[in-house]
């Protein structure tokens, strides 16, 4: 029997189809394995999260699990799929996020070093609160320019300088602009625009 090359081709597709449904045939088949395994996943019973990286001004989705019970610890990170900006990749800082929840390292604490001093001390949050609501207001008495040259009215500061942070979402972007517009500063930026 002579086969052209056309035939041997359709032949060795026909071949391979049926030796493939036939591994399927049977406990599972041979994607039996695989399906046993992600049953067995650690993130099967865990509580999926969508969130936004925080580590630069792409915004990257990001889906977290955690565990359920009393611990409710980060225990997966992976990209989003469905996010528009990173279809489910994830630079290497993403990828280690549970690290910036689950580092046994962490501050929680405000720490505190005065000026010319070698040491850090732990400090309340109501003490640091309190400390940066005076030093911004005295900062905003000194600088603060009611008119300018021309003699119009301008109510702006010039020596406090913003940054704002790629992790906000709008209605928070919102808020923080209009506290600092309220403030006075004219030098408002933003982590996607650096």
């Amino acid at each position: 029997m002579r086969v052209n090359r056309r035939e041997f081709i359709q032949i060795s597709g026909a071949a391979a189809a049926g030796l493939a449904l036939s591994s399927c045939a049977g406990k599972g088949g041979m994607f039996g394995p695989a399906r046993d395994q992600a049953k067995a996943l650690q993130i099967q019973d865990a509580k999926e999260t969508t969130t936004i990286c925080p580590y630069c001004a792409v915004g990257c989705g990001v889906i977290v699990h955690t565990s359920k019970g009393g611990k409710k610890r980060a225990i997966n990170v992976e990209g989003d799929p469905d996010h528009v900006i990173n279809r489910g990749s994830l630079c290497s800082k993403g990828a280690a996020l549970a690290q910036l929840v689950e580092n046994d390292q962490r501050l929680t604490d405000p720490m505190y070093r005065a000026p010319y001093s070698k040491e850090w001390k732990k400090v309340s949050w109501d003490w640091a609160l309190a400390e940066i609501a005076k030093r911004v207001k005295a900062t905003r008495e000194a600088t603060f320019e009611a008119t300018n040259a021309k003699g119009q009215v301008v109510n702006r500061t010039a020596g406090i300088a913003s940054v704002g942070s790629a992790a906000l979402d709008n209605e928070e972007c919102w808020i923080y602009q209009a506290l600092m517009r309220a403030v006075g500063l004219t030098y408002i930026e933003h982590q996607a625009r650096i």
